[in-house]
């Protein structure tokens, strides 16, 4: 036999999935008891254990959002599925068959696309530029909610859409003066690659509590490494001077006097 620990020892673990299948029919027989607010939990007592089911709002929520993201990339994988024929026996099992005539279609239309414009007798290299004018208005769209993490908005007001196009059309105008500086300065380089690296930099603000009761504001952004230096120096650009330390007085935040 074993020798009890000495100390007592105290455990609390995780448990496969498949025993709480084990466990389901008697725990449903057991009442919620509330752990907290937004958390019940039931206990099963055995034989020198006591299992613990627990069900957390705040989880239940998580968990959703999750599934329905799978679920949702999963649906979108489906669509990939049009070269492929599924059929499914009466024993349930499933097989593939290739289609070779869609997939003849697919590779004789690859990399071409169909555009709509009301523009006629135009030199087609301008109506390529307008083209790729649209794609970089419609990036800009994409990095308002991806670069500048501004999450989808949807509204009803007009004076609304117009500002959400105003900003887009100002994070177009940025992207647009950066991509012309890289094609100048670093041709290897997309506006996207340089943000990347540039994001790692941050605006912190440092409080220091005085022994008047007062704090002392510092705010500094984080010193670049070799390659934010290396992009900076590339761009011509230079990093503003760390603002001046504030200090707080009662009522509001004083700039400290030099």
């Amino acid at each position: 036999m074993g020798r009890a620990a000495e100390p007592p020892l105290h455990y609390l673990v995780g448990t496969p999935e498949g025993r709480l299948g084990q466990l389901e029919a008697e725990l449903l027989k057991l009442p919620w008891q509330q752990a907290r607010e937004g958390v019940d939990v039931k206990l099963l007592p055995r034989t020198g254990e006591l299992y613990v089911l627990a069900r957390s709002k705040d989880r239940v929520a998580k968990e959703r959002a999750m599934r329905r993201r799978q679920l949702k990339k999963l649906w979108a994988r489906l669509a990939e599925l049009k070269l492929v024929e599924v059929k499914a026996a009466e024993d349930g099992a499933l097989t593939y068959t290739l289609r070779k005539k869609k997939l003849r279609e697919t590779i004789h239309r690859e990399g071409r696309y169909l555009r709509r414009a009301n523009l006629s007798g135009e030199d087609p290299a301008k109506l390529w530029h307008l083209y790729m004018l649209l794609v970089q208005v419609e990036e800009a769209f994409k990095n308002r909610k991806g670069d500048l993490a501004v999450r989808p908005i949807h509204h009803r007001l007009e004076h609304r859409i117009e500002a959400q196009i105003l900003v887009a059309f100002l994070a177009f105008g940025l992207h647009a003066t950066l991509r012309y500086r890289l094609r100048l300065k670093a041709p290897g380089l997309t506006p996207r690659a340089v943000l990347e690296q540039l994001s790692a930099m941050q605006m912190l603000d440092v409080h220091f509590p005085t022994t008047d009761g007062r704090t002392l504001i510092f705010r500094r952004y984080t010193m670049p490494d070799k390659v934010q230096k290396l992009l900076l120096a590339q761009l011509a650009l230079e990093l503003p001077p760390q603002t001046p330390p504030r200090i707080t007085s009662q009522h509001s935040l004083e700039p400290l006097r030099p």
